[in-house]
């Protein structure tokens, strides 16, 4: 009688012995301030994931890759978890998005001494716009065929050209562009300004593989992880590590 008491008391502590977090591969490309390897956590972004997916229960691991790679490793499950994604019909075939735990908001650049009106993306048409290869910005902007799009390998390429007058726009996240023009060594800063309304709003989610065997329980476990982040503060001492406040995140 003792020895099945001592059997069913060691089955009783095996079953109160925490499990291993599974461990979520994150991949994200370069787009700082929200992801960036070389910034601490991996970049705003990157940070506010960790923290979610830790709360969550889930460790997690993070790699930087160029865009179209880090969605390829969605598509084949190479990666499980997307950080930085936006909405698009397409992205919903290799992942899962999770509700917008950021809001981006879309702005044009154009050279200072350039005379420019945009109220419809039809005042666009005549000027060639840099834009990051596969990036998204909005339904209308991405599907309208009469915007004379150049794509760029990043950012800094598309206000390099700007600056040098090969192209005739660019468009980015604006708290994006102001960091990296505040970080550029040439003269680029003073050239260019922000004008117009803003292309569009966009809420970031993390996209999760469908390759994953629990994307969706995943999804369900970040998004509540998030609105207890909200609620108990630790999504704002986030924002404010990295200079935001919930009012001023685009």
């Amino acid at each position: 009688m003792r020895h099945l008491l001592r059997v069913l008391c060691l089955l009783g502590m095996l079953s109160v012995t925490p499990v291993q977090a599974e461990t979520l591969r994150l991949v994200a490309d370069a787009w700082p301030p929200f992801t960036d390897a070389t910034l601490e956590q991996g970049g705003l972004a990157t940070a506010l994931v960790k923290a979610a997916l830790q709360r969550a229960g889930y460790a997690s691991e993070f790699e930087q890759v160029p865009w179209a790679r880090a969605l390829m490793g969605i598509s084949d499950g190479r990666y499980d978890v997307l950080v930085n994604a936006w909405y698009n019909d397409s992205r919903t075939r290799i992942g899962q998005f999770s509700g917008g735990y950021l809001t981006n908001r879309i702005r044009l650049l154009k050279r200072k001494a350039d005379v420019i009106r945009f109220e419809r993306l039809a005042d666009l048409y005549p000027h060639s716009i840099a834009v990051v290869r596969d990036y998204a910005y909005s339904a209308d902007f991405d599907n309208d065929v009469r915007l004379q799009k150049v794509p760029v390998r990043s950012f800094p390429v598309a206000i390099g050209m700007l600056a040098a007058g090969r192209v005739t726009l660019a468009v980015e996240d604006e708290y994006v562009a102001s960091w990296f023009l505040q970080r550029e060594h040439s003269n680029a800063k003073d050239l260019l300004e922000f004008f117009g309304k803003p292309v569009s709003e966009n809420d970031l989610h993390i996209l999760v593989s469908l390759k994953h065997p629990r994307h969706e329980q995943v999804v369900a476990d970040f998004n509540q992880a998030i609105s207890a982040m909200k609620a108990d503060g630790s999504y704002a001492r986030i924002l404010e590590s990295y200079g935001f406040t919930p009012a001023q995140t685009p």
